[in-house]
């Protein structure tokens, strides 16, 4: 008989919430993680006395998406939410809102007034054939910008895209910017909760009722969404947990049953099969046995683990990465550059999104300090030394005086999400080729980002588990 029901190979965001939500369906679960500490990326700790995240953080769509289902369902305890603020451009002139509609266009002047109308036609023209099914979904944003468009614009758009996708403006759909900027709402499984089946076939007047109802729902969805052309806001239902990332992992961790268990340092080095079917893991010290495996590992190191068929392994191989490269300064004193909650974009010079999360909760930072991180999609990855000297150096340029406050620097170099969402990427879906082997993280779901695309991940994986009996 198996030792347990489920064991999750990996103790990122990604796997706690899958071993959290599947032991509140009754399995027994045992999660393995190859480092001494548990959360991946969804983490904080101490430096010089501030406290960093890994990485700056804005968790999305709270007030009805994934991690909004999760928690409701099966968190026992759920963190504070601060409301997250605004996103920001930074130039000469100081901080300046990102544009989320088309009335906010108007008196965009970061960017030339022909520019504006232009961008705009775009918008009106790329959210109208979406909506109606009419948009090329891997038409890059590059190819659908209007021509003529001034260095600023085009700088503008590409750190825009880098912001939503890790990636370029040639390889980042016009999809993405549409759902990365909340004009369109990512959906959110929905059947997970309810019966798979009716224990009835349907009756021909419930299925014209249902057919009306969806009719209906598709049609007032379209004028949601074409009405967010005049009143959208960027920062929907968008939040930081007050505490830090930390605060979000602990409400995973108290939350957990007693029906799992955690190992750390505990590395899977093989996924193991009987019969075609996966029957457990091996670690460096021994084999655990289950009846289902959940990896949420780096779905490009999958075949590392267990043998798959040829054509499935050459799609994960099409998964893209991007390295990031977090600088935290801890600041002497409260600079009036950061007196703002939410996060900024440069794009004059370069790319990067700055958050100075103190101004969420003082404990953050010592009393009467600052706290802000950095982050950089990093172009370079063999000359990481380069990188930082010319990211250190577009913040000193991009916030003149600063550099007389830092009494604190930290560097962090991450893959942010383990699946980039870029034209011709590839995500891996919940299920495997491999009965009894699920999958789970943000290389499985390509919608929204960070800890969200994690919660979609792991209801995909509910799902899929519900609709093969397995729960």
């Amino acid at each position: 008989m198996p030792e347990y029901d489920v064991i999750v190979a990996g103790g990122g965001i990604s796997g706690l919430m899958s071993a959290l939500t599947l032991s509140k369906h009754g399995k027994k679960v045992l999660v393995l993680e190859k480092n001494s500490i548990v959360g991946g990326n969804c983490n904080s700790y101490s430096v010089d006395g501030f406290q960093v995240d890994t990485g700056p953080h804005a968790i999305t769509h709270l007030r009805e998406g994934p991690l909004r289902r999760l928690m409701d369902e099966y968190f026992t305890y759920v963190p504070v939410f601060v409301d997250y603020g605004h996103y920001y451009v930074r130039t000469e002139k100081g901080l300046t809102k990102i544009p989320s509609n088309v009335k906010d266009f108007v008196t965009f002047d970061v960017l030339p007034r022909k520019d504006r109308l232009f961008l705009s036609q775009a918008l009106t023209k790329a959210l109208t054939q979406m909506t109606f099914g009419m948009l090329d979904g891997e038409q890059p944003i590059y190819d659908f910008l209007p021509k003529g468009l001034s260095k600023d614009t085009y700088d503008f758009v590409n750190a825009i895209a880098y912001f939503l996708s890790g990636k370029s403006m040639r390889e980042t759909s016009v999809n993405r910017v549409l759902y990365g900027s909340s004009f369109v709402r990512d959906s959110v499984s929905e059947d997970i909760f309810i019966d798979a089946e009716p224990e009835e076939p349907p009756s021909t007047s419930y299925t014209s009722m249902i057919t009306d109802k969806l009719l209906k729902y598709q049609i007032s969805s379209h004028l949601s969404t074409l009405s967010r052309l005049a009143t959208n806001k960027v920062a929907y239902a968008q939040a930081y947990p007050r505490g830090g990332l930390k605060s979000f992992l602990n409400a995973v961790l108290y939350s957990m049953p007693e029906n799992v268990t955690i190992k750390t340092s505990s590395n899977v080095k093989k996924i193991l099969k009987m019969d075609e079917k996966v029957i457990g893991v091996g670690t460096d010290n021994r084999s655990y046995t289950s009846d289902i495996v959940v990896y949420t590992g780096f779905m490009k190191s999958l075949p590392e683990f267990i043998d798959l068929p040829g054509d499935y392994t050459e799609k994960l191989s099409r998964i893209e990465q991007t390295l990031s490269l977090t600088i935290w300064l801890g600041l002497s004193e409260k600079m009036k550059e950061f007196d703002y909650t939410g996060s900024e974009v440069w794009f004059k010079d370069g790319a990067y999104w700055a958050m100075p999360i103190s101004n969420y909760d003082a404990c953050i930072a010592p009393k009467g300090k600052q706290l802000v991180g950095f982050t950089f999609v990093i172009g370079d990855r063999n000359n990481i030394e380069g990188e930082k000297k010319k990211a250190l150096d577009l913040i000193l340029r991009a916030v003149p005086g600063i550099e007389n406050k830092i009494e604190m620097k930290h560097y962090q170099v991450t893959i942010p999400e383990k699946g980039a969402v870029t034209i011709n990427g590839y995500f891996a879906g919940p299920r495997s080729p491999v009965p009894n082997l699920y999958l789970a993280g943000t290389d499985t779901d390509n919608r929204s980002m960070g800890i969200t695309r994690a919660g979609y991940s792991v209801l995909e994986l509910l799902n899929a588990m519900k609709e093969d009996k397995k729960l």
